[in-house]
């Protein structure tokens, strides 16, 4: 792929100052509205990432800016030592959306994990009377919760592990999609366990789509055991799937939900906790919290991203393209089309390695005419535009994908 001189500039700027953290691919972007994202050079491209689904409500919503704009003119930042107007009516709002009894704001998703992870031992001590620190947590094979030393502690990924130990204590890891597992677990030590931590579609793991009545056979089990059901839905939540909720498939409340990404439509950083009393009220006074978080600026950016979801229908927009998009990525025959899988807008194409060629190669190609995403595990790429993209932009941007696979194969 040709990097002009302009790029290049600001790439060997990030390289030269910048911690080396990140692979990107090689186009910078200066501009971003609706599905379409701009570089420096003023080329479009249909976002296909849409920061990893933080901006389901597409680039630079107006409606999500003016709320911005308008509460940064009045007051930022108060911090959480004093009341201030917008916290209350935004944590009455996200009562009435969601239907939970208390949310706790937090900013980032590892922040709202983490919070969930302290929330859950907290209920299991008070609630359950679990002997003090022997609070267990199951989580997943292949899951992806976030970056702390807790979190990666839960991590089978080398890359988010390695030599980032020792590892925090109390967390136990069984296979992802394997009902029976989180069972046995249960029978053999399920007094001591608090909670089961699960995302209920695996993104970072390649959009790994669990077999239907999994969530909910877990979800029966930590019923049975007096566990809590944690659904870390950061990625898979605010209409994504064409639920609400991811776990609105299954038809299941979970009993503490984890909220990021889109809940700000990407303009902040702002997650949530949510769950009810009986769970969110262990935690005192003084015994969890955030500078910014529930800060005044994220309640109205919320709010409204909230608000632009429900008012423009993207549940059910996400849940009608999504179909056409898997319709017409598994009617595509090509050699380098191994698998076609996903939920809503939420959707990943396993990539057969063909003449040389690997997802890295297809992500280039896709870059040349106009469209991005990225690969992850080197042989999937994650197609997750913004919900607010139209049938007919869809369609031009599968046409995109297509093309630029065909292109390969020779």
């Amino acid at each position: 792929m040709k990097i002009s001189e302009k790029a290049k500039s600001f790439i060997e700027q990030e390289d030269r100052y910048g911690a080396h953290n990140y692979h990107p691919l090689e186009v910078v972007l200066s501009k971003g509205k609706g599905a379409y994202v701009w570089d420096v050079d003023g080329k479009r491209y249909f976002d296909f990432l849409s920061a990893y689904s933080a901006v389901n409500q597409g680039h630079c919503h107006p409606k999500i800016v003016e709320a911005l704009t308008t509460q940064a003119q009045q007051l930022c930042l108060t911090s959480r030592a004093f009341y201030n107007d917008k916290l209350g009516p935004y944590e009455e709002f996200i009562h009435n959306y969601f239907g939970y009894d208390k949310v706790l704001p937090m900013n980032s998703g590892a922040e709202a994990v983490e919070t969930a992870l302290k929330l859950s031992r907290r209920w299991g001590y008070i609630k359950k009377s679990i002997p003090e620190d022997k609070a267990l947590i199951i989580g997943c094979e292949g899951n992806f919760h976030g970056r702390t030393i807790s979190i990666v502690s839960l991590s089978t990924d080398p890359d988010s592990y390695a030599m980032y130990g020792p590892f925090t204590p109390g967390l136990v890891k069984i296979p992802y999609n394997n009902a029976e597992a989180l069972e046995k677990v249960l029978e053999e030590r399920g007094e001591h366990v608090a909670a089961f931590l699960v995302e209920p579609i695996q993104g970072e793991a390649g959009v790994f789509v669990p077999d239907e009545g999994y969530l909910k056979k877990c979800y029966e089990l930590c019923k049975k055991h007096n566990v809590l059901f944690v659904a870390d839905e950061v990625q898979t939540g605010i209409a994504r799937t064409g639920k609400m909720l991811c776990c609105d498939h299954e038809e299941i409340r979970p009993d503490i939900v984890i909220l990021g990404k889109a809940i700000s439509g990407g303009v902040l950083p702002v997650s949530a906790v949510l769950a009810d009393d009986h769970i969110m009220l262990t935690i005192k006074p003084g015994e969890h919290g955030s500078t910014f978080g529930g800060f005044p600026l994220a309640c109205q950016v919320a709010k409204a991203a909230l608000e632009v979801v429900t008012d423009e229908k993207l549940t059910e927009k996400a849940e009608y393209l999504g179909k056409i998009f898997r319709s017409e990525m598994k009617a595509f025959d090509s050699p380098f089309i191994e698998l076609v899988r996903g939920k809503g807008l939420l959707n990943a194409v396993v990539i057969k390695p063909s003449n040389g060629k690997e997802a890295w190669d297809v992500c280039l190609k896709m870059a040349e005419n106009g469209l991005i995403a990225k690969p992850t595990h080197k042989h999937i790429i994650r197609f997750a535009p913004p919900l607010v993209i139209t049938e007919e932009e869809l369609m031009e941007a599968i046409g995109i994908i297509k093309a630029s696979i065909k292109s390969l194969e020779n």
